[in-house]
């Protein structure tokens, strides 16, 4: 009987430590804030068009549909879909690091944490947005900025890169700046480092400690619109994905979190050529972490998923021709945002500012032109598409005009425009792409995920709740 007590305890030893061996050391979790199945077809098109090669995410090899349904909708917010992929439960539209009824539920990378690895977070948005958000909060509504802030710099949490707090947190009339003070502050005497540019940036090393971005105090750029000289200034998501594994790497491994959080963005505002310039530079980082699963093929897990579907896209319509041609997107050359930017600007210099003056703006930023057979060149405008952009101009313009007399700030004119002429020419040029929008939301479409390396097979589910996700994820960390 001692005997056979001895040999069952020996098996169950020998269970345990196959089961830990089989946990990822380096785990990888990439999300793109609104993109779904139509978004990533869409843009691996475009970038094996334009010489690219096949999207990096879409070459793992496990796959899953996962539904995104939140706990009391059936179209989420990213704040529910980050919860249930961190914390694996279901919460609530709006409602961050907790279960339906409000009780705070812990992360897979606070269990990371915990469980001595190190954690890196980064977005392309503010790090207390929505996504970043569901991996630190303790349970409370992603509206709350400040205390969302201080959940940030509470976590402890090794490496936070990309835009900056959502606020400046310097406000003197709000409850919880006797608390706290000035976050970022705050985040200094928590020992955290706070970068501002990205000379700095790569400079840092791993001796330097735990790590706070401050690039801006907004957002990244997108993409599409970011300048050479803004490239000295703002670091790629790879490199900011570089930056994280030299900072991190360690004996008791990590879990980091890249969040591709511009695109729900240009889906929002129908933007298709900002859009796959986008998941194009999420999928840079995922070739980073390809790259350092080459040298730790047995301990390393990469996942890439989406938290929602946005836009309502379909990719592959028949437009103005019979077959899509992705690349065209190609000639759209700055955001819909940027453009209207522009074209405010323009107009504060200039009140006479004219449709024949924005015909040159619509040229230069999407390739679309105004003289032409439209038969012979796709980017000619026909007769009644170019009385519907002159319409839409008026509107912008005048909308402009007496926001200006008001002394109405851009943010507000943008608001009140609904980037109405902006629209219609991002549109215009998926038309001729081949991409059909349907709405500017979240839809309840479900998304994909893929998955490679060790432990990958637990996602080989066919189907699954975005919220099994996060289950698998906190299993590694679980005691």
């Amino acid at each position: 009987m001692k005997l056979n007590k001895l040999f069952i305890g020996f098996l169950a030893v020998i269970f345990s430590l196959a089961l830990n061996a089989k946990q990822p050391k380096y785990v990888f979790l990439f999300i793109g804030d609104g993109m779904a199945a139509n978004h990533r077809v869409m843009t691996d098109q475009f970038s094996r068009q334009i010489g690219r090669g096949p999207l990096a995410m879409d070459q793992l090899t496990v796959k899953a549909l996962t539904t995104t349904l939140s706990a009391d909708k059936l179209i989420t917010d990213s704040a529910a879909a980050a919860t249930a992929l961190a914390s694996g439960v279901k919460a609530r539209n709006c409602m961050l690091g907790c279960d339906a009824k409000g009780n705070y539920v812990p992360s897979c990378a606070t269990l990371a944490k915990e469980s001595g690895k190190k954690v890196g977070i980064i977005t392309t948005v503010t790090t207390t947005h929505a996504t970043p958000g569901g991996f630190y909060v303790r349970g409370r509504s992603r509206g709350q900025n400040y205390a969302v802030a201080a959940d940030l710099v509470n976590s402890g949490f090794d490496f936070f890169a990309g835009g900056g707090l959502d606020r400046k947190f310097d406000d003197t009339k709000n409850p919880d700046y006797e608390k706290y003070g000035n976050i970022y502050e705050y985040a200094q005497k928590k020992g955290y480092n706070v970068v501002t540019n990205k000379k700095e940036f790569l400079a840092l090393k791993p001796s330097d400690g735990k790590v706070l971005t401050r690039f801006t105090d907004l957002v990244y750029p997108y993409d599409i619109d970011i300048t050479n000289d803004e490239l000295e200034h703002y670091p790629t998501v790879a490199q900011l994905l570089e930056k994280c594994v030299e900072m991190i790497d360690n004996p008791e491994g990590f879990f980091i979190m890249v969040e591709g959080g511009r695109i729900d963005w240009s889906a929002h505002a129908n933007d298709a050529a900002t859009t796959v310039r986008d998941i194009v530079a999420l999928d840079d980082a995922v070739r980073v972490a390809l790259e350092f699963m080459k040298k730790h093929p047995e301990e390393t897990l990469v996942v890439a998923t989406g938290d929602h579907e946005t836009g309502g896209l379909t990719a592959g319509v028949a437009g103005v021709t019979s077959t899509s041609d992705i690349s065209i997107l190609t000639n759209q050359t700055t955001s819909i945002r940027e453009f209207d930017e522009k074209m405010r600007q323009a107009v504060l210099k200039n009140q006479k500012f004219s449709f024949e003056d924005g015909k040159k703006m619509i040229t230069k930023g999407f390739g679309l032109k105004f003289e032409g057979d439209p038969k012979k060149d796709l980017m000619v405008l026909t007769k009644e598409e170019i009385a519907k952009v002159k319409a839409d101009f008026e509107n912008d313009l005048a909308k402009l005009l007496a926001n200006m007399i008001k002394k109405k700030d851009a943010v507000e004119y943008l608001t009140i425009s609904k980037h109405r002429l902006g629209i219609r020419l991002g549109k215009l040029i998926s038309k001729r792409a081949g991409v059909s929008w349907a709405h500017t939301h979240h839809s309840g479409q479900p998304v994909i995920l893929s998955a490679e390396g060790c432990c990958a097979d637990l996602f080989k589910k066919g189907k699954m709740e975005n919220s099994e996700v996060g289950k698998i994820l906190k299993s590694f960390y679980q005691k």
